[in-house]
């Protein structure tokens, strides 16, 4: 529907995120995003939401609850989808120094879509002209990447976070896969 009266999304306005720096050019430590804009824009007219907020320590994020008290949180082009807003909640109020979303939570509380229609490269290649996706990027297409990248597969330990769990689960038909490797 959005892009009925938007357009066609790899022309939409892109999602955005930058540092702030003081008047001398010097880094704050603080960032601003174009998340809730964009948000307001392209999907708030679309859906049915409860609130839209920007995260009170996730400073460059856009927070979107849902009435089925799941929640989205975004910034930029990474979508993180929480189908319990309290999962998300707790852990705040747990560490209120959090700059970053908890990524042992990753493909057990929370799962990680992308959304990047408009770069054709090859590492977006499973992303360019379509919308928001379980991550995929610099996929090889192979299962046994999914579940052992050392970067992104859906495994117990990797470097960065277990973003490849939300593609495993869809290879699987929306079904969480018989063996996957995290226990909920």
């Amino acid at each position: 529907m959005s892009e009925k009266d938007n357009g066609p999304k790899e022309y939409w306005d892109a999602l955005s995120s930058e540092d702030i720096t003081d008047e001398e050019g010097n880094p704050t430590g603080e960032s601003k995003t174009n998340s809730i804009e964009w948000f307001n824009k392209y999907l708030k007219p679309y859906m049915k939401i409860l609130q839209i907020k920007e995260g009170d320590n996730f400073e460059d994020k856009a927070m979107v609850y849902f009435p089925d008290g799941s929640l989205l949180v975004f910034s930029a082009s990474s979508f993180l989808f929480y189908p319990e807003a309290k999962d998300y909640e707790q852990y705040v109020k747990e560490d209120t120094s959090l700059k970053d979303r908890n990524r042992e939570d990753c493909g057990v509380k929370y799962f990680t879509f992308l959304f990047n229609p408009s770069k054709d490269i090859e590492t977006n290649k499973y992303h360019y002209k379509r919308g928001c996706e379980p991550y995929k990027s610099n996929w090889d297409g192979t299962i046994d990447q999914l579940k052992n990248d050392g970067n992104y597969g859906c495994k117990q330990r990797v470097s960065n976070e277990r973003a490849y769990c939300t593609a495993l689960i869809q290879q699987n038909g929306w079904k969480i896969p018989d063996d996957y490797p995290l226990r909920f």
